[in-house]
């Protein structure tokens, strides 16, 4: 039986139906949005760099528009009947969707045993087990609190300190270690610092009493949720989702499209099998949208599939030095309709209130005039989500972005 074929547009489409690109954006988006954003995406990925905003606020920007962060916030940190996701490693260190919880058991059952954390902390934990127990009954008996303020307790304590701002002192592998094991979690956070408490004082029992499936169930469930967000994938696009182990991900992908929910497909110029969400369908109509997308945003997480759906080529330069970027320090797509058009270097000069493009480059082939409208209303909406007075761009675009 031959497979079903979708060219490059139809399979673009889907992709970005499945991420939350062919919903209209909400006039005032609410509690219920970013809900429904979150049972849509699973996860968001949480990173320090905020030259414009925290990694983990924009993929609801691009989505929403102007929203409220706050939103986000009590849904990680708020009361118990508030809080909709939990901190853990799923596409890197990430808000998870709360009800995942019991699928990610198996990944903090393999952290205890030091299987599937990195090197350095395995041999810390097998050299230090007493220590790691230590700090787990201060954390029970202190309630919540940071790495520095338990490390500097101790050391009151002791009158010796281990250890500094930029090294990772015993305490802080300790910490570390617990968390990937599940023994406690992330309660808050307070200017981006993790505050930890209990797993059972955090992750609300409703949620932790719910059976833990086996292993290989759990991965099977966290590639229908990938396949779902992705719409249409290929193998290494669901493994990376929740950044699975390749042979197991191998394995439940061959189960899933054995019981014929992973329908294998060809896609125009893919040398690659893809997999086809069995729910997607393409839109009938095209996509009328537009997105700044952070560079953690998960419609480009996966810099292979963004290259193949796209025909763009990503990277993140903020470890490269200034004189060798091609684009800019922290460079965004810009996502006009079902194509990513540009490209924008932003800052957010919170003490000038401005938002400034200290750089935009049109892809191959786009002109200016095509793509400066809608660029100028997602500035626009960015800068007033930001609480920016201000919009700069670089002379060359300044006839093209009408503000």
């Amino acid at each position: 039986m031959s497979r079903p074929h979708f060219t490059l547009p139809q399979a673009r489409r889907i992709a970005l139906a499945a991420q939350g690109f062919s919903t209209a954006r909400s006039a005032n988006p609410a509690r219920r949005h970013v809900a429904s954003l979150l049972d849509r995406l699973h996860l968001l990925q949480i990173d320090s760099v905020n030259v414009l905003a925290r990694a983990h606020y924009m993929p609801l920007f691009s989505r929403l528009g102007v929203y409220d962060p706050q939103l986000l916030d009590e849904a990680a940190h708020g009361s118990p009947e508030r809080r909709q996701v939990f901190e853990y490693w799923g596409h890197e260190a990430s808000f998870v969707r709360l009800d995942l919880h019991p699928l990610l058991r198996w990944r903090m059952a393999r952290a205890a045993e030091n299987c599937g954390i990195y090197g350095g902390l395995a041999d810390f934990a097998r050299e230090n087990r007493v220590l790691i127990a230590g700090v787990k009954r201060e954390v029970a008996a202190r309630g919540r609190i940071s790495a520095g303020d338990l490390e500097r307790a101790l050391a009151a304590g002791t009158g010796t300190r281990k250890g500094g701002w930029w090294g990772w002192s015993d305490v802080k592998r300790a910490l570390e270690w617990l968390f990937w094991a599940g023994e406690i979690a992330i309660a808050e956070r307070r200017n981006f610092e993790r505050i930890y408490d209990l797993t059972e004082r955090v992750i609300p029992a409703k949620v932790l009493n719910l059976p833990t499936p086996l292993e290989h169930d759990a991965q099977r469930q966290l590639i229908r949720l990938a396949v779902k967000a992705h719409g249409i994938a290929t193998e290494r696009c669901l493994r990376d989702y929740f950044r699975l182990p390749a042979n197991d991900a191998k394995a439940r992908i061959a189960e899933l499209a054995e019981a014929g929910e992973l329908l294998p497909i060809n896609i125009e110029g893919w040398s690659t099998t893809a997999w086809l969400d069995p729910d997607a369908a393409v839109p009938p109509r095209p996509l009328r949208c537009r997105a700044l997308l952070s560079p953690f945003d998960p419609l480009v997480w996966e810099r292979t599939r963004t290259e193949r759906l796209h025909n763009f080529r990503y990277r993140i330069e903020i470890y490269t030095p200034a004189h060798k970027r091609e684009f800019g320090y922290y460079t965004l797509p810009f996502l006009l309709n079902e194509r990513i058009v540009a490209r924008l270097d932003l800052k957010a000069d919170r003490v000038g209130a401005k938002l400034i493009a200290s750089s935009i480059h049109a892809e191959p082939g786009t002109e200016r005039i095509e793509i400066g409208k809608g660029l100028a209303e997602e500035l626009v909406l960015l800068a007033q989500w930001l609480r920016l007075e201000d919009i700069a761009v670089p002379q060359e675009w300044r006839t093209a972005i009408p503000f």
